[in-house]
């Protein structure tokens, strides 16, 4: 059973007021990014939009369920994408089609990992933007699905008060399909990055990736 998207009046004002300026995958980026972001120093969350509103502060999932709250309510389907990661690490976006390209809004620790323009003919071209950003000491994009959250049916991911580990099972649990690389490629990024922060220890990595004119 797909549940319909709430009416205006399941909203505060407050979030109203959110969801009525940010009509654009771009805008919503752009909140999304203006927050600081959640490092779960109390201990892990799954937060709602209503709690990140409210919180003012948002991790990388917590941040794509609130993107798609945000644009369901302007006609966009509310659909993500799970990265899994060799070291158990994973990632997960919120995606949006235009014009027959993929693009995507997104929060994390990492500056290569934000949102991507909407240029990608295919989502696994989209994943494949996030491949070389994404090796670190430990991290390697080894499986990715797209998924529409309706599919949680009347489970409310959208508005609840408390902590949402539903929705951290379910994407865990859906079958992902293999990204496949070549170890040498990964090795390549790897020395890269690993030399990078023997350089600069502290502070974002950006200048060494290619493709970052189609970064959000």
């Amino acid at each position: 059973m797909i549940r319909p998207h709430p009416a205006r009046e399941a909203f505060t004002r407050e979030e109203w007021r959110i969801i009525q300026r940010h009509r654009t995958p771009e805008q919503v980026h752009r909140w999304l990014r203006s927050l600081p972001y959640n490092w779960e120093r109390g201990g892990e969350t799954l937060r709602s939009f209503r709690e990140v509103v409210r919180r003012k502060t948002a991790h990388c999932l917590e941040a794509a369920l609130a993107a798609a709250v945000i644009l369901e309510q302007h006609g966009y389907p509310p659909l993500v994408v799970s990265f899994e990661s060799q070291d158990g690490i994973d990632h997960v976006i919120y995606v949006f089609r235009r014009r027959g390209r993929w693009g995507s809004v997104a929060r994390s620790r990492d500056a290569g990992l934000h949102g991507r323009k909407p240029v990608f003919r295919t989502i696994r071209d989209l994943v494949w933007s996030y491949f070389d950003p994404y090796v670190d000491f430990t991290g390697r994009i080894n499986g990715y699905q797209r998924v529409d959250l309706r599919a949680l049916g009347d489970y409310d991911w959208r508005l609840a008060r408390r902590n949402m580990w539903k929705v951290e099972k379910f994407l865990l649990d859906i079958p992902h399909r293999k990204l496949r690389s070549s170890n040498r490629r990964y090795r390549r990024l790897l020395a890269q990055f690993q030399d990078y922060r023997r350089r600069h220890p502290t502070g974002p990595v950006v200048e060494i990736y290619s493709g970052r004119q189609h970064w959000m």
